[in-house]
């Protein structure tokens, strides 16, 4: 294998290395885009495995419309005669799977491999029937097995683009009607909105878009076009819109360097190229998406205990200086809390960097406004136990237990709620012992 220049893989990802590859690199990345928006609602709607389902089951109607059109002394290996085979046995397949589920008593995931295995073997013999035929063998059909750009022509690349643009727009202009639909189709039922034509109308468009992904991605990894994308475009926001343009994106720029990849390396299957980028992203995006990524969200996680033994650090000061000297020893709170000697230490340190607290021989003691803080942390345990005591039917041998795991995540606007609700001799006072 020769490996190309920085000056071919420069001109072919900017869309300089010739008409034929602008437009399959061009065409590529335009289904990617209508794959992440599409996906993002199959996604949300939890219908990932149909996708696979569908995928596996075009390839018997690739292989039937390629031997019609065989038959009929047709073009066998043009896109326009492949993809409506495709679609029909792809509909057929999300067909069976609906009624096995409708009608028996497997459940969906089980459907699915069923009908996956089952058309997808299909299909498989039909592929070696193809190759006996007197009309040179598959034809380039295996291709439709694990994705091929450099097999395709400028006239199936404009045709996959153009589709691209149709489900994409088609995903923009419904985008209410299946939003609603994905989080709660049974509000949606209960408005009067037609779920199932809504239902129906999103399926198409996956349906539409597995079937012109085929040739570029192949059937086996077209659903990850789907789902990856909008899988890390999750992490990134909460907002479906941003989610579905962000997942657009990325299925664009995936389809863009792996179609570049296949121009580049006409025998690189350019179906893994894709997964392998959309793939990377996706790591990417769970380890370091600032609200949602793994990082962040251990690092939210190290915050709050941090803050949480400040809390009992503080509670614990308060309690022991309340009956001796103002100043407790650090190790002493340790023993009492079943802290290691550096957990209390480094709780200590965090509380003099806030003003809190003094340290000095070992020994911790409050500032004024580490006072007024303890004051403020016994109050809101006090009142939190009164409600659980008064309104959740808590026994009292229980609510220690339970104001421990939320006294620390009240909001000033939970604790001023409590005090209206407990008013009078429920409140307990400032500075009430924890």
């Amino acid at each position: 294998m020769q490996w190309p220049t920085v000056g071919e893989v420069w001109r072919t990802v900017t869309l300089q290395a010739g008409f034929n590859a602008a437009v399959v690199v061009a065409g590529t990345a335009l289904l990617g885009f209508a794959a992440g928006v599409v996906g993002t609602f199959a996604l949300l709607r939890k219908r990932a495995l149909m996708g696979d389902a569908l995928a596996h089951a075009t390839l018997p109607g690739v292989a039937l419309a390629f031997i019609v059109a065989a038959a009929l002394g047709a073009g066998g290996k043009s896109l326009a005669v492949l993809l409506p085979g495709a679609a029909l046995t792809g509909v057929a397949g999300v067909i069976c799977v609906q009624l096995i589920v409708r009608h028996t008593r497997l459940t969906e995931d089980a459907a699915i491999g069923a009908v996956l295995s089952v058309f997808f073997g299909a299909g498989v013999v039909l592929l070696s029937w193809i190759q006996t035929m007197p009309t040179g063998g598959q034809a380039g059909l295996a291709t439709f097995i694990y994705g091929q750009t450099a097999a395709m022509t400028v006239r199936d690349a404009v045709l996959m683009g153009a589709v691209a643009v149709i489900a994409a727009a088609a995903a923009t202009l419904l985008f209410k009607e299946f939003a609603l639909v994905a989080f709660d189709d049974a509000f949606a039922r209960v408005q009067g909105w037609p779920v199932s034509a809504v239902d129906l109308a999103m399926m198409s468009l996956v349906v539409l878009v597995t079937v012109i992904g085929l040739q570029a991605v192949g059937l086996i990894l077209v659903v990850a076009m789907l789902i990856i994308p909008a899988a890390a475009a999750r992490f990134w926001t909460e907002r479906l819109w941003r989610m579905t343009l962000i997942a657009g994106i990325i299925g664009a720029l995936s389809g863009h360097l792996g179609a570049s990849a296949s121009a580049l390396l006409p025998r690189l299957p350019v179906g893994s190229v894709i997964v392998l980028v959309s793939g990377a992203v996706f790591v990417v995006s769970m380890f370091a998406a600032p609200a949602r990524g793994v990082v962040a969200g251990a690092a939210r996680a190290a915050r709050l205990r941090a803050k949480i033994a400040r809390d009992h650090m503080l509670l614990e000061v308060g309690r022991l200086s309340s009956a001796g000297p103002g100043a407790v020893r650090i190790n002493q709170i340790a023993r009492a809390r079943g802290w290691g000697a550096l957990t209390a230490w480094l709780t200590a340190r965090s509380l003099v960097r806030r003003g809190l607290a003094r340290v000095r021989d070992g020994e911790v003691t409050l500032t004024g406004a580490g006072r007024a803080a303890t004051d403020r942390l016994a109050r809101t345990r006090a009142l939190w136990e009164a409600y659980l005591t008064r309104y959740a039917d808590v026994a009292p041998s229980h609510v220690d237990y339970s104001a421990d795991l939320v006294e620390h995540i009240l909001s000033p606007e939970i604790v001023a709620e409590l005090e209206s609700t407990l008013p009078g001799r429920d409140a307990p006072p400032e500075g009430a012992a924890a």
